[in-house]
């Protein structure tokens, strides 16, 4: 870490950090200068990514075990961070996945599941860190998705899930623009993660290398976005090169 770094001495919360677009975008911001809170439920990855960046980037990184779907779980999360760094720069909503696929199939626990994570487990974090985030004129970043800007008619109630992500964040840029929070939505296609896996084959085994978006892409567009000290760099689009002639 240096003076120059852009966020040097930032502090960053990253939701679903444990790998892929989460995992390269603790990352990026720790290389940037960024200390980083690494939220998660799979408390190992956690901390060996925060060892990673500690010794990678001499940032201060902490693992805070997390399951987003529980609102005391998030407040303590946000809690511990303020407590640890004495406040908070940037938050990264980056928690999601997916259940199921048909609506008519879908059972009622997986549509709660995709509903609290995706959903609610944003705005819990969101509305723990506003008071923050406006104390620091800091950057708030949203994990949307090209599931939420068209129709598919593949898992509705996922997309359903990102609609809403997407309309809260663009929402949330309009009520705290006044306030000097900078808000981002960053919409991926398919992404080469572990994503996919909880209802068939994962993204990064069923796409060859190059085929896809890679998570590293994503998150330069995170990073992009919470390196502007002035702008709010509102809504980044990342595509696989032909997917809108698919949709």
């Amino acid at each position: 870490m240096t003076d120059t770094d852009p966020l040097d001495g930032d502090t960053a919360v990253i939701t679903g950090a444990s790998s892929g677009i989460g995992a390269e975008t603790a990352r990026l911001l720790a290389a940037d200068g960024a200390n980083v809170v690494l939220a998660a439920r799979r408390e190992g990855r956690l901390e060996e990514l925060a060892d990673e960046l500690e010794g990678d980037h001499g940032v201060d990184a902490v693992a805070v075990p997390t399951n987003v779907r529980e609102e005391a779980a998030v407040e303590a999360l946000i809690d511990e961070t303020v407590d640890t760094f004495g406040g908070l720069d940037v938050l990264v909503n980056n928690a999601g996945l997916a259940r199921g696929s048909d609506v008519a199939e879908l059972s009622t626990e997986a549509y709660r599941t995709m509903m609290e994570t995706n959903v609610d487990g944003t705005v819990f974090a969101t509305r723990a860190s506003i008071p923050h985030l406006i104390e620091s004129e800091g950057h708030l970043v949203f994990l949307g998705s090209f599931a939420g800007q068209y129709p598919r008619p593949f898992n509705p109630v996922y997309a359903a899930t990102k609609w809403a992500v997407r309309g809260f964040a663009l929402s949330m840029e309009a009520s705290l623009g006044p306030e000097g929070v900078a808000v981002t939505v960053v919409n991926p296609s398919e992404v080469r993660t572990e994503f996919g896996s909880e209802f068939g084959e994962a993204f990064e085994d069923r796409f060859a290398p190059g085929e896809v978006t890679e998570p590293e892409e994503v998150a330069e567009a995170i990073q992009f976005a919470v390196r502007q000290d002035g702008s709010t760099t509102s809504e980044i689009d990342v595509y696989r090169r032909d997917k809108l002639g698919f949709f």
